[in-house]
């Protein structure tokens, strides 16, 4: 089955057209690859209601499965990227950034400066990544395969369960 996907670029240069977003077009790019039908993208600047707007209208509205922010993850003080995500998730997700975070750490010790988080809301999987496109490929990478399962899991029909 092929899942919906959503790339939210998270950067104020980007966002007004003063820098190219480079890491949205990887990240399409590696979803695709994978059988993501990647139906919606946005570049939003790094504000907080801006952010959860854009999360939950592909959540809500668009219901698209996957959604995956690139940018504002790291300690700058408009990176609020994760908070945003926060805000909107009913549960968290934990493994996915933390698996990130290691595979990451075999190539740099910044990687444990990351803040990217992962969460569910409705049916839909929302997960952080750095802005960069070169750390934005190694994190989708570590955890794409999980990101297909999650998909089959998040979006199977519901079954009733026999009482016990």
């Amino acid at each position: 089955m092929m899942y919906s996907a959503a790339v939210i670029t998270v950067s104020d240069k980007a966002s007004v057209g003063a820098r190219e977003d480079l890491s949205g077009p990887v990240v399409v790019d590696m979803l695709r690859e994978v059988g993501f039908d990647v139906a919606y993208t946005a570049i939003v600047p790094d504000e907080r209601e801006e952010i959860k707007r854009e999360l939950i209208k592909c959540s809500d509205e668009l219901d698209i499965s996957l959604i995956v922010t690139t940018g504002g993850t790291g300690f700058a003080p408009r990176d609020i990227t994760p908070e945003a995500t926060l805000d909107v998730i009913e549960r968290a997700v934990p493994g996915i950034p933390e698996a990130m975070r290691a595979e990451s750490l075999k190539i740099t010790d910044r990687a444990m400066l990351t803040r990217a988080q992962a969460g569910i809301r409705r049916g839909t999987l929302i997960v952080n990544l750095p802005g960069s496109p070169k750390a934005a490929r190694e994190n989708l990478s570590a955890v794409t395969g999980a990101l297909l399962h999650g998909m089959e899991m998040l979006r199977a029909p519901q079954r009733d369960h026999p009482a016990e």
